[in-house]
């Protein structure tokens, strides 16, 4: 399927615990003046997806905000506290119809749309039947394409974790895309969001 549709679904509700109590909200931080989750969500619009969505939950006024006037599905998740199982749950049952759903941490500032469009273009080489991941020499990252079929696995997925256990176990090919240290570069840490040139409001 060349033509295989891809949704982008953006995981923007998590509590940035790492950032302290009570403190910044990592994904306000501004990268080139612009928020960190705005500047996400544009890399996402400019990508070949059919559609994007972001799943909020913690300050979610304060991101929605963030973030208007883009072209964006808001999901909002009131059990982000959880973990990132329920925000994952909530994307994919919003992606009505797309064969693929990229899943894409919004707090990765390295990840250009050229990025996001190597990943769509080998999933849709793939038939829209494999895994497809960002990886950096060889270790895997960020973001990651999930076929359609894995639907069901990831609504019984439960807690603080991702998808990397469906991955293991699906059967499915498993397509490695070298995106160099941009896969690997997330932001959980007032210094981190520093080292990678943002700053802190």
């Amino acid at each position: 399927m060349r033509n295989a549709s891809v949704a982008i679904v953006i995981l923007a509700a998590g509590k940035a615990s790492r950032m302290g109590e009570g403190g910044k909200h990592k994904l306000l931080a501004e990268f080139d003046g612009v928020p960190l989750v705005r500047r996400s969500a544009l890399t996402a619009l400019g990508a070949d997806a059919a559609s994007v969505i972001v799943v909020t939950g913690h300050r979610r006024s304060e991101i929605e905000a963030a973030l208007d006037g883009l072209a964006l599905t808001f999901i909002d998740n009131p059990d982000c506290a959880g973990g990132m199982a329920s925000s994952l749950i909530k994307g994919f049952s919003a992606t009505h119809g797309a064969d693929g759903i990229l899943v894409m941490l919004a707090d990765i500032p390295g990840i250009s749309t050229a990025h996001l469009d190597a990943l769509i273009s080998a999933f849709r080489n793939s038939g829209g039947e494999a895994v497809v991941r960002a990886v950096s020499r060889g270790k895997p990252g960020n973001p990651v394409i999930l076929p359609r079929s894995l639907n069901q696995a990831v609504l019984r997925l439960q807690g603080d974790v991702g998808a990397r256990g469906i991955i293991a176990t699906s059967g499915l090919p498993v397509l490695d895309v070298d995106v160099g240290d941009a896969a690997l570069l997330d932001v959980d840490t007032a210094d981190e969001v520093l080292a990678a040139g943002g700053a802190m409001n």
